[in-house]
């Protein structure tokens, strides 16, 4: 079986998780400027085999998209010309970043650590795919 990469799209930083290739595991690979994200899937996607993206699916509490999903409607449209092969579903993200702060606290994580924005992302990442895992 091949992975499943999931993506935290920023408009800065992205945050990135992939499954086993039993895609049984979500574990954080890492965070990448969102600048260069394109090319970091472009080379991940050589080395190792990829079944489809998950892109985490920004909503306001009242179920409307948020702000950043506009952002993220222009890298999908991106993402697809890039690999017009790849399937790219989306995953409910509400919480993850108050849920990546609550794990790294949990976690007994330093205080300086707790405030690597790019950590976050990347723990952000790994819910949105143990999320995507959970409903199957």
């Amino acid at each position: 079986m091949a992975r499943v990469l999931a993506l935290d799209f920023g408009k800065v930083r992205t945050g990135i998780a992939v499954t086993d290739e039993l895609q049984l595991i979500a574990s954080g690979l890492t965070t990448v400027d969102t600048k260069d994200l394109l090319k970091f899937l472009e080379d991940y996607i050589k080395k190792e085999s990829v079944e489809r993206f998950v892109v985490g699916l920004p909503k306001q509490m009242d179920n409307t998209a948020s702000e950043s999903e506009a952002l993220i409607q222009d890298f999908l449209k991106q993402l697809s010309a890039k690999f017009p092969a790849m399937p790219v579903e989306r995953q409910d993200e509400r919480f993850t970043s108050k849920m990546a702060f609550q794990s790294m606290l949990d976690s007994g994580m330093k205080k300086k650590k707790r405030r690597d924005k790019a950590l976050v992302d990347e723990i952000s990442a790994t819910l949105i795919l143990q999320a995507y895992l959970n409903r199957f």
